[in-house]
């Protein structure tokens, strides 16, 4: 069985439906005018807030995605009920992140470098530039992406282990089993690719047309195609020909192609492929671009998948399934170890009976922040 942290490479998108306001630092807003006035704040968890902006921005921003993905309104107003559990949820987690001494700062650096060279920019500076013209703040991108990182941490640390030890062969099997038609395949196969360009610049306004073409740089290109077949035929590794040399937009992946089905290709490259062996690798192939060498990674048959093909996919699915009530429960037992008090009027729709409610020594107190008493299995304020 893979190691659970193969299964939380995509937890961040499961985390957006618990929550969905990552990209705000929860503070008090302070409005400075003649008289200094102190933003709403609807919601105290442990030594931290919730205002009605929190509320508000988390609200535009269910609306904005609901939007997006074409959600009823009725489905947008179900979702609004769980705006304030969200927010909460996301603070519990920040404060077990701090609790264990997470801090994402690694894996910040990592993910903002990744996205520069996404965006193909040349510096962090030219980053945060490039947010400023989206009128986003740098600094607020920057800490949603950290929080976004803790929680996922969070969660692989405190409920991924757990679930891993549910993800049994019978389990997989039991999955299989009731998910055949999704299992069910059309022939294909997985291609890699190495391109050496022509250097045509196409320049006709005829699309159909051949560009224009330089015999000698022809020449040349199909000289060093037949290299680079060599090199591979005399040992040398596929993809890291194709790093070092390919000139196709999939060099930075090792040539990587992906996969196609009978019938989205050209003809002539269907009937070599799909004749092809897992591991076999093309003579060089004359095409409009320039040259290109493929091999063939994998050929799958038509027909139910075998189960060892897609253990894997059915594994991932299983730990997501189990994922979100485990990732519920979690969230329910961290709201009873806390300090949370809901001003009237709010409400967190996971909250749990076995909460704490909180009191106050003085009147005082509600406004300094200082944090209250516990009081055993009242409910919530």
């Amino acid at each position: 069985m893979a190691n659970y942290a193969c299964k939380i490479i995509r937890v961040a998108t499961l985390i957006r439906k618990y929550l969905l306001c990552f990209a705000g630092v929860l503070m008090l807003s302070v409005c400075l005018s003649a008289d200094t006035v102190v933003e709403e704040i609807i919601a105290r968890v442990n030594d931290s807030i919730i205002t009605r902006s929190d509320f508000n921005k988390s609200k535009e921003q269910l609306a904005n995605e609901a939007k997006q993905q074409n959600i009823s309104d009725s489905g947008v107003k179900d979702r609004e009920k769980d705006v304030l559990r969200d927010l909460i949820d996301q603070q519990l987690l920040l404060d077990k992140g701090k609790d264990l001494g997470i801090t994402g700062d690694t894996e910040l650096v990592k993910r903002l470098d990744q996205l520069r060279k996404q965006l193909n920019l040349e510096s962090m500076d030219d980053l945060e530039k490039e947010a400023q013209k989206q009128g986003v703040s740098f600094e607020d991108f920057k800490q949603g992406m950290r929080n976004n990182i803790i929680t996922e941490e969070v969660i692989s640390h405190e409920v991924g282990p757990k679930i891993q030890n549910e993800i049994t062969p019978q389990a997989v099997q039991q999955f299989y089993d009731a998910h055949k038609a999704e299992f069910t395949q059309p022939e294909s196969v997985d291609l890699s690719e190495i391109l050496v360009s022509t250097g045509a610049s196409n320049v006709n306004v005829d699309p159909n047309a051949a560009p224009p073409e330089d015999p000698a740089k022809v020449a040349a290109a199909e000289e060093k195609a037949k290299q680079l077949l060599a090199s591979i035929k005399g040992g040398a590794k596929f993809a890291d020909v194709a790093k070092k040399s390919s000139d196709g937009p999939t060099a930075d992946q090792g040539g990587e192609l992906g996969s196609f089905k009978r019938g989205s290709m050209a003809q002539e490259l269907e009937d070599l492929t799909f004749k092809m062996k897992p591991g076999d690798v093309s003579d060089v192939i004359r095409t409009k671009q320039g040259f290109v060498i493929l091999k063939v990674n994998a050929h799958t048959q038509a027909g139910l998948a075998p189960l060892k093909q897609v253990e894997n996919r059915i594994q991932e699915a299983v730990y997501y399934e189990k994922l979100q009530p485990a990732l519920r429960a979690y969230l329910t037992k961290l709201r009873e170890d806390a300090y949370i008090d809901i001003k009237p009027g709010f409400v967190d729709t996971g909250a749990s009976p076995n909460q704490t409610k909180l009191i106050y020594t003085t009147a005082a107190d509600t406004n300094t922040g200082k944090k209250p008493k516990k009081k055993k299995k009242l409910g919530i304020l």
